[in-house]
């Protein structure tokens, strides 16, 4: 049986695409002025409404289960992601470095690897030199969730459990636009 894999879609309206996904309403936007003017320089959309995150429990790659509603109280860089995505794979380096710069003053990452194997997976981020975290989604039904349709797709949540932002497609997380922005969401408190 062959896998059906997502493909790299990046023409996706967000804000259109996650309406009536998730449990809770969502609510207007209230992050301060600076942090919002930081993410649109990035290049990140910052949401005029906020989403609650729709909580999901899945296997790191050492096999112990991590659930995104352990994260809360911490801003979450939210990934998904596959081996095969020449986008996904374009820009895991810099999101490594991003993890490195930011994984001590309260940014959190969890990346969600959708439908591969965990062989795959450890050999994909053992070549890249990848240590952040990789929960595996093995059904693709926390993707579905998401309501995930392109790839690499990244959710920004907020310390209130949140979806702030999104970017769809690939980016270049090591931009000094970009860590000026998570600097500035880190030190708001948001």
């Amino acid at each position: 049986m062959k896998k059906i894999r997502i493909p790299c879609l990046i023409t996706i309206l967000f804000t259109g695409l996650v309406t009536g996904l998730f449990a809770a309403p969502p609510e207007t936007q209230t992050l301060p002025p600076e942090v919002a003017r930081a993410f649109a320089k990035a290049q990140i959309q910052v949401l005029d409404t906020s989403f609650p995150i729709s909580d999901f429990s899945l296997p790191l790659l050492d096999g112990k289960m991590q659930s995104l509603s352990s994260l809360k109280g911490k801003v979450v860089f939210l990934n998904f992601w596959a081996t095969w995505c020449p986008p996904c794979r374009n820009e895991m380096p810099d999101m490594e470095k991003l993890y490195n710069r930011f994984k001590n003053e309260g940014l959190e990452f969890l990346t969600v690897n959708i439908q591969e194997n965990k062989r795959e997976i450890e050999s994909f981020m053992k070549e890249f030199k990848l240590t952040f975290p990789v929960v595996i989604d093995f059904s693709g039904e926390v993707a579905g969730q998401y309501g995930i349709r392109g790839i690499p797709t990244t959710y920004i949540i907020g310390r209130d459990g949140r979806i702030i932002a999104a970017a769809i497609g690939g980016r270049q997380w090591y931009s000094a636009e970009i860590i000026e922005a998570f600097r500035i969401l880190l030190a708001n408190g948001s």
